[in-house]
Formats: structure tokens, C-alpha cells, sequence
């Protein structure tokens, strides 16, 4: 743990996204425009120990983590309590 006092600290994540397509012709998507962390921090500690404290605070952050590394993603579906399997555009499960 750091010691160092910090007065006040606010972050905000801003997620820009466009949804398009079509529901009735099975076209829907999402493309990811950008994300932005907005970070503000009241402090009398000097600039390197705040900057020492900002990296770590950076790289504990969910949602930064989650957008610069590539994460799996393992989809389970359910319906009607048994396990559901959808067919990719080919035919494939």
C-alpha cells in the first residue's frame, strides 16, 4: 500500500459505440468508436509519487484492462433450462 494522502478522487469512463442493422433481417452489429477514462485527483503529494500512484491505478482498472487486452469470451445459452446451441451463418454450431 502507497502512503500517500490523496483529498478527493473521481474517475469517469465514457464508451462510444454504434448500434446498427436490422432485427427483422438479422443484420444487427456493434462497433466500438472509443473509450475514454477521465481521471481527477486532489493531492498535495509531489508530481512523481502522484504519477507512481496514477500508473498503478491505470493498470489495476477493469475497464482500461478489458478494452487493451484481447479477452475469451465464453457465451452460455439457456432456454427453458436446457443448453441452447445456435447455428453460425454457415450452418455450424
Amino acid at each position: 500500500m502507497m502512503k500517500l494522502k490523496v483529498n478527493g478522487a473521481n474517475c469517469r469512463v465514457v464508451l462510444r459505440k454504434h448500434l446498427g442493422g436490422s432485427v427483422l433481417k438479422g443484420t444487427v452489429f456493434n462497433r466500438w468508436e472509443s473509450v475514454s477514462t477521465y481521471l481527477k485527483v486532489e493531492s498535495d503529494a509531489p508530481a512523481d509519487k502522484l504519477a507512481h500512484l496514477i500508473k498503478n491505478a491505470k493498470a489495476g482498472c477493469f475497464a482500461e484492462g478489458l478494452i487493451t487486452q484481447q479477452v475469451p469470451l465464453h457465451s452460455h445459452i439457456e432456454v427453458n433450462g436446457k443448453m441452447f446451441e445456435l447455428e453460425d451463418s454457415a450452418g455450424k454450431t
